[in-house]
């Protein structure tokens, strides 16, 4: 199962890698979708919410939780 998790600021190809490397940078065995349209990134629900907060926030942009 995923989790979608709301990233601000990512705006091109560039940003989602960063926040893609970001996150296998934590969790180097992750399945991770960025959706640059939709603000989200998708990641495996066993991976830590905390971990990928802090991931996110280290690439430079603003997380805001799981998607409801």
């Amino acid at each position: 199962m995923t989790k979608v998790h709301r990233v601000e600021g990512m705006h091109c190809d560039g940003c989602a890698r960063s926040v893609s490397n970001a996150i296998r940078a934590k969790a180097p065995k992750a399945n991770v979708t960025v959706d640059l349209k939709g603000g989200t990134v998708a990641v495996d629900d066993a991976i830590d919410e905390t971990l990928i907060a802090q991931a996110v926030t280290d690439a430079g942009f603003d997380y805001r939780g799981v998607a409801r």
